[in-house]
């Protein structure tokens, strides 16, 4: 594929596109958006309160997560640094099939990697739930995640996300816009959590045929993964291997359902029920959520 002028558009979104190191150990990409130090990345590259971010000039500053949202799967990051080569971004809902599509990021360790492709399609993708996407034949690796989808000008049409079907899926630039507009607005619960299958308890446990029946309707529990020591989660005594059942009344049958269950402004309460140990008893706990602005909760792959 040849594009006229592709070294200098790849040396412009090179100098957009950053290093995000996370503790102990991996990290991705992502897009300096405004020349004041914002950056966005993925929700799940960055899955604390803070990262590491260098610079296309080498420069290293500690960032900090200033909003998160998991559905998205963005983030927004601030380092202090000012007069930064920022990003521009181009109108997502004008971008066509067939057109050039580019992406930079730093997979397998190589940092500024450039590939090339076209647009496939934008919209939505089977099995992905109602998220639009930006959908490119560009090839993406571990490191990609959260740096830049652009035209052949250089413009952001999306952050690089995931892969799938054989293609590469972007968040499209008009949906980041969205959530650097919205700002944090969400409740912060301060876990990484997975879905899994809960174990039954030994039918010769005992207990009453009340709490048996119970037993028998789990079936589905978001595992906490991580918990943030300065998180609600943590302040409420949830601990790393304790299983969400849901919140009273309203079981979860999805990831989703947590992030449902946070939606809307913090302080506030929610009652959630748990396991613990062995599995044999539900537990419940209130928890103080707390106020927008946190670093988001996350789902782990």
């Amino acid at each position: 594929m040849s594009i006229s002028g592709i070294g200098e558009v790849a040396e412009k979104l090179r100098r957009v596109t950053v290093v995000v190191r996370t503790a102990p150990q991996g990290g991705g990409s992502g897009v300096v958006w405004s020349s004041e130090g914002l950056v966005v990345t993925n929700a799940h590259v960055v899955r604390g309160s803070h990262a590491k971010v260098e610079l296309w000039d080498g420069r290293e500053f500690e960032a900090m997560v200033t909003s998160r949202d998991v559905r998205r799967d963005l983030a927004a990051l601030r380092v202090p640094a000012k007069d930064l080569p920022a990003a521009v971004a181009a109108d997502s809902s004008r971008v066509r099939p067939g057109e050039i599509a580019l992406a930079i990021g730093n997979p397998l360790g190589f940092i500024g990697a450039l590939t090339a492709g076209t647009i496939h399609a934008v919209g939505r993708m089977d099995g992905l739930g109602d998220a639009m996407w930006v959908q490119a034949t560009v090839r993406l690796a571990p490191g990609n995640s959260g740096g830049p989808l652009a035209d052949a000008s250089g413009n952001i049409v999306g952050i690089n996300t995931m892969v799938a079907g054989g293609l590469a899926l972007a968040i499209p630039s008009n949906s980041v816009q969205d959530f650097l507009s919205a700002g944090a607005a969400d409740a912060w619960l301060g876990v990484t959590v997975a879905a899994v299958r809960i174990p039954s308890a030994a039918s010769g446990s005992g207990g009453s045929r009340q709490r048996r029946d119970r037993e028998g309707q789990r079936g589905f529990g978001l595992v906490l993964l991580e918990v943030d020591p300065a998180g609600p989660a943590a302040k409420a005594s949830l601990m790393a291997g304790d299983i969400l059942l849901g919140t009273e009344g309203n079981r979860f049958g999805s990831t989703g359902d947590l992030f449902r269950a946070l939606q809307g402004r913090a302080p506030r309460l929610l009652r959630v029920e748990f396991l613990r140990g062995d599995y044999a008893n539900l537990r419940r706990v209130t928890v103080v959520l707390d106020a927008a602005g946190g670093p988001r909760n996350s789902i782990a792959a």
